[in-house]
């Protein structure tokens, strides 16, 4: 099986490929096309700002392959948020796989959040062997509202979502590969999809 890990100077490629790694899966980091569109497996990792990443992201020309991927795709954190339409970070434009507009949280809470919170609500075999009201790590200061496309949610000021699925596009606000056992098991049950 071939899992190809999108590096575009944005992403924590390397804890994700470490990650992968202890489940016993090889990955190659690449911003290259033909290798994206090779892979079996695809996972959009991100840290950072919205704006620059699509930047880079349209630098290497991945804003026109990402979309188009038929094979299973996982957003992660800054990741998932690029597969939206629009960010209000910095006012964005980002990928339109998912017709939603990413927010940002107010000021109620502490910004940006960070640590540990429960996802409720899971749907699909991304959540297999994975309990309700298990605990992720997050950190972000934007957020995805829930919505049609939810399969997991998290409470912090609102119920947002924590996870969202359409067609073969998968993808996560938290971050698994920082998550333990039960985040491992996400990245185990995407590579069985």
């Amino acid at each position: 099986m071939k899992i190809v890990i999108i590096d575009y100077g944005a992403g924590n490629v390397k804890s994700v490929q470490f990650a992968l790694e202890r489940l016993g899966y090889e990955a190659v980091c690449s911003n290259d096309e033909a290798e994206i569109k090779s892979a079996d497996k695809v996972i959009f990792p991100g840290v950072g700002e919205a704006q620059s990443a699509m930047k880079e992201i349209k630098r290497y020309g991945l804003d026109l392959v990402i979309p188009a991927l038929t094979q299973p795709v996982l957003g992660i954190c800054l990741g998932m948020q690029l597969m939206c339409t629009f960010s209000e970070e910095n006012q964005t434009e980002c990928l339109d796989i998912f017709p939603i507009q990413v927010k940002k949280f107010e000021e109620n809470f502490k910004v940006p959040h960070i640590g540990w919170n429960q996802i409720r609500a899971l749907k699909t075999h991304l959540f297999d062997q994975v309990p309700e009201d298990s605990y992720m790590y997050y950190v972000h200061s934007y957020y995805i509202p829930d919505n049609e496309f939810s399969i997991a949610t998290t409470v912090y000021d609102v119920t947002y979502s924590g996870a969202i699925k359409k067609d073969n596009f998968y993808a996560c606000q938290f971050h698994p590969e920082k998550s333990g056992g039960l985040g491992e098991q996400i990245l185990k049950n995407f590579i069985n999809i």
